[in-house]
This record gives structure tokens, C-alpha cells and sequence, in this order.
């Protein structure tokens, strides 16, 4: 019998202010928010992506696909995918895109729960929004993944 090897996979939650990310692995499917990258006025923090990435090393990435709850494009779309285009070019990774619909509403009930039952003690800022609906993409992925496996 083969030996399970998982493999590391990061995720994308991409905006215009900020880019969430998250970490997890193919065997547990689960997923661990990071500090979002910032998009200042020269557009994307690139070498914050590569340092990410260097510290990482994954197999593969995963950006969200912003959708509409008609499944139709949603308006960060096409930035969206000019973003994942850029990042493969950049990595030389494989990026799988998965839809994102409702993911930053999730995060935010989520963070929301933690913090009213004191497993979270800080305030929830937008940054940490963002890198928790990337976990979310990053599960949703997985489980998707896991599932066509079967």
C-alpha cells in the first residue's frame, strides 16, 4: 500500500485592498488563515506573495472565483483571474480556481462566533476577514477535491 502524503495548498481570497491567505494540506482538508497581503497603490505586494510562497513551498494554489449567487461572474471577476493568471506566471505552480460565493459573509459570522464565545479576544478587523473566507476557499477546495477522489 502507498504511503499518504499530503500536500501543502494555499488559497487566495483576492480584492483590491487586500489579498487573504491560507494554508492547508490534502490529507486533514483543513485550512489556517494568515496575514492578508496588502494592495497599496502600486497594486499587488509581489515580493509578500514570494515570501509566502518561499515559506510555504506548496504543491499547488487555489484563488476564489468571485460569483454572483446566480453562479454568473461577480464583479471582481476578471481582476480576479488577471490575479491567478499573474500568479501562476510568477510561481510556476499550478492554480486551481474554486467559486467563492458567500465565503466573506461565512468569515464573518465565523470570527463574529469566536469572539462572542472568547475563543477570540481581539477585534475583528477586514484583514482577518478576508484571510478567513481564503480558509474557507481552501476547504471548499479540498472537500471538492476529496470528494472527486472517492
Amino acid at each position: 500500500m502507498p504511503e499518504a502524503r499530503g500536500r501543502v495548498v494555499l488559497a487566495f481570497d483576492f480584492g483590491l485592498r487586500r489579498i487573504g491567505i491560507a494554508s492547508g494540506d490534502s490529507i486533514s482538508g483543513t485550512a489556517a488563515p494568515h496575514a492578508a497581503v496588502m494592495v497599496g497603490d502600486h497594486g499587488i505586494d509581489w515580493e509578500a506573495i514570494r515570501r509566502v510562497l518561499e515559506q510555504f513551498r506548496p504543491a499547488l494554489l487555489v484563488v476564489g472565483s468571485p460569483r454572483n449567487e446566480d453562479g454568473s461572474a461577480g464583479s471582481l471577476s476578471a481582476a480576479a483571474d488577471r490575479f491567478a493568471a499573474a500568479l501562476a506566471e510568477r510561481s510556476g505552480l499550478t492554480v486551481h480556481r474554486t467559486d467563492e460565493y458567500g465565503s466573506s459573509l461565512e468569515a464573518v459570522a465565523t470570527l463574529r462566533e469566536h469572539r462572542a464565545s472568547g475563543q477570540r479576544r481581539r477585534r475583528v478587523q477586514a484583514a482577518d476577514i478576508d484571510s478567513a473566507a481564503a480558509a474557507i476557499i481552501l476547504e471548499r477546495y479540498l472537500g471538492h477535491s476529496r470528494a472527486t477522489d472517492d
